[in-house]
């Protein structure tokens, strides 16, 4: 467990330990006004990270603290049941009462206010939300599936929340309908200042919503950071594939090789199959032994293909020939499948849009250069990648 400061940021902080029924294991921190995303594979124990937030799942062992206010510290005999936390929650299937309008569905969760406010105050909040005074009066089954998690987001912040939970939101709507949803979301964080924490399975989405992203694996966090950090350094194989790491290659650490790697802190990593390879010049922070299976990543970005402009590389490039083998179009982008002649066809995955899209034509050899400072070695110990690592370069080194 993380040890709590006597002087905390304002937010959620969220520790659980058990065993059974499910693991649970690992901590989630969201401040005030930001919105973390939890993210991994259907079982990972998302919805039940959200449950022990939200007082309807009672963990062995756990700490849940919103602000100065202690919910749940399991070591010290503490729970607040679920109607004693000041927590909104909008849930994948709505939940909205079929009988009622949407007016009355936000009203019902206002039962603390006079019966006279309650309407005004439900009114007010679907008119954030965007409803129209026609759409508010109408039941579940005549609004859209926008309109109606529009209710249900109205319904949950209208009792003025501490803590808001979306467990996969905007899984239900289709995609013009979730991009305006978004947009609500986010004019709505600009005011709400409280912690948000998402449940979604769209890779996509938690990185273009989320602050930072949680990654949870049968019940347990993985790593946790800004989106960005963890794609360009996954703490291990595992998490690399979970975030959807589109290069990712298995090889083993030579280590350094002269006095001048070791005096310049670098090392190689050899990469390829059927007889052929090259090997890679990166960053050595001294973690890992000469010999050892290691796998390795790199973003999009370490690649530069034959036509597009040269820019100053971070480290040392290394020039490769490869043929484009597939080309799938996705919208803008364009993702090609190059074959490297180098490394025994290893593949690389190259996302490109604009006039770059060009240049991947199937059946085309192309120049590649590598620019080996975006490479992040794991060493892969008992069959297993642990969290240890190397990163090549400084940008990034985590």
């Amino acid at each position: 467990m993380r040890e709590m400061t006597e002087v905390e940021p304002e937010g959620l902080y969220v520790w659980v330990q058990q065993e059974h029924p499910m693991r649970l294991a690992g901590e989630v921190v969201c401040a005030r006004g930001e919105m973390v995303a939890l993210v991994g594979p259907s079982g990972a124990g998302k919805t039940s990270f959200l449950r022990v937030m939200a007082g309807l799942l009672r963990p062995e062992q756990g700490v849940v603290r919103v602000d100065a206010t202690v919910w749940m510290d399991r070591a010290r005999g503490i729970f607040w049941p679920p109607q004693a936390r000041r927590v909104g929650f909008v849930f994948q299937s709505y939940g909205l009462m079929p009988h009622l309008n949407a007016v009355q569905n936000v009203a019902l969760g206002l039962l603390h206010l006079p019966r006279g406010e309650r309407e005004k105050v439900a009114r007010e909040w679907l008119a954030r939300v965007r409803l129209t005074p026609a759409e508010m009066n109408r039941r579940p089954s005549a609004l859209s599936g926008g309109q109606q998690q529009r209710v249900a987001v109205a319904r949950a912040l209208a009792r003025s929340p501490q803590l808001l939970l979306l467990d996969e939101p905007f899984s239900a709507v289709d995609g013009v309908t979730r991009h305006g949803l978004y947009d609500l979301l986010g004019e709505l964080r600009a005011d709400l200042k409280i912690p948000i924490v998402l449940v979604t399975h769209d890779l996509l989405e938690a990185r273009q919503l989320a602050d930072r992203i949680v990654v949870l694996d049968q019940g347990e966090v993985l790593q946790a950071g800004a989106a960005a950090a963890i794609y360009q350094a996954p703490r291990n194989g595992r998490v690399a594939d979970l975030v959807g790491v589109l290069n990712r290659f298995s090889g083993v650490w030579l280590g350094a090789l002269t006095t001048e790697d070791r005096a310049a802190g670098r090392a190689w990593v050899a990469w390829g199959r059927e007889g052929k390879g090259v090997r890679l010049r990166v960053r050595d922070k001294g973690r890992i032994r000469s010999g050892t299976p290691v796998t390795w990543v790199f973003q999009g970005e370490a690649l530069r293909l034959e036509g597009e402009p040269a820019m100053a590389p971070a480290g040392e490039e290394v020039e490769l020939q490869a043929r484009v083998v597939q080309v799938r179009p996705l919208g803008e982008l364009a993702l090609g499948v190059l074959a490297v002649e180098e490394t025994g066809g290893e593949v690389l995955k190259v996302a490109r849009c604009g006039p770059s899209r060009r240049l991947l034509r199937e059946g085309a050899v192309l120049r590649v250069w590598l620019d080996t400072s975006w490479v992040h070695v794991m060493p892969v110990r008992g069959g297993k990648e642990k969290g240890g690592e190397i990163r090549g370069g400084d940008r990034g080194d985590r």
